[in-house]
């Protein structure tokens, strides 16, 4: 399911793991980037890292099974 137009509001990651996660404006508690590829987490992160940051707006998917974030793009 897609959520557009959202803030991140926080975002986390443990180094050389594929463990990341955000807080995305309107969504219940932390969201965990889907693991799929080394590169598909750090490249999520960044999205939303620099968002943060730069308090931009992202478009997310959030998987409606897994409950985790598989894509954002900058809104």
């Amino acid at each position: 399911m897609w959520s557009n137009n959202k803030l991140v509001q926080y975002v986390y990651a443990h180094v050389n793991t594929k463990q990341a996660y955000a807080i995305i404006e309107g969504m219940d508690g932390w969201k965990r980037i889907a693991p799929t590829s080394v590169d598909g987490v750090s490249n999520v992160l960044d999205v939303l890292a620099v968002a943060q940051a730069n308090n931009k707006r992202v478009n997310v998917y959030i998987n409606s099974s897994s409950n985790q974030i598989e894509a954002a793009y900058f809104g």
